[in-house]
């Protein structure tokens, strides 16, 4: 949890604001290439809520998730509280701290609205998928999961957060380049989730399959 947690509030913190480009493709009309830096990062909350449903199932999962949007949230208020803090007399700082942190509160509305939706539709699937595939092919479901949640996610965050901010045509832009290097992510780091997952089983003596599980986000019972 202390991970998953962590993961989440870098990336919204640290580098959710900022685009950057390694390289430019054009691609049926649509140039490819910005994407959002904290997309070498924030996809991990993803293979860490799999690895979490996979082992321990959908219930566990949900809390974490409830965990983490309770710590973004609590981050966007003191980000709030400390940008709106007088500075102290002779301190120049305030123009670069107001440029860096001024947009968090916007970022993280949009984010923990993306974040909520996009990991319960993540763990769903992941579950849902598990006990239908009576626990075979853990590949299918990790990415099979991954682009349907990283789908919602990238879909509700983007907008909300950046238009107005980046010209529409970026936001666009960056939210496809961002989308498919997410599920790209997500199939490289396959055989970390494997090992993973196999290290946790193996270890906890628990694999949980979700059959009959109450899949509301608001239920406390498993």
């Amino acid at each position: 949890m202390a991970a998953f947690v962590a993961i989440l509030i870098c990336s919204n913190l640290i580098g959710a604001a900022k685009p950057a480009q390694f390289f430019e493709a054009e691609l049926f009309g649509w140039t490819f290439g910005e994407f959002g830096a904290g997309i070498l990062f924030f996809p991990l909350s993803y293979i860490l809520g799999d690895v979490l449903t996979e082992v321990y199932g959908y219930a566990r999962a949900r809390r974490v998730v409830w965990a983490g949007f309770a710590a973004v949230l609590f981050m966007a208020f003191m980000s709030w509280v400390v940008v709106a803090l007088p500075p102290a007399p002779g301190w120049e700082g305030q123009p670069a701290y107001e440029q860096v942190f001024g947009m968090t509160p916007r970022i993280v509305l949009a984010s923990v609205m993306a974040f909520w939706a996009g990991e319960f539709a993540n763990a769903f699937v992941m579950a849902r998928m598990k006990v239908a595939s009576g626990g075979a092919h853990l590949w299918q479901r990790t990415i099979g999961s991954t682009i349907v949640g990283q789908g919602v996610d990238s879909l509700i965050f983007y907008p909300l957060a950046f238009l107005g901010v980046w010209s529409t045509s970026q936001v666009a832009t960056v939210l496809v380049t961002n989308y498919l290097l997410k599920v790209l992510w997500e199939a490289f780091l396959t055989p970390v989730t494997y090992r993973v997952v196999a290290m946790l089983k193996r270890a906890e003596g628990v694999d949980v399959y979700d059959a009959g599980t109450d899949f509301s986000p608001f239920s406390l019972r498993s």
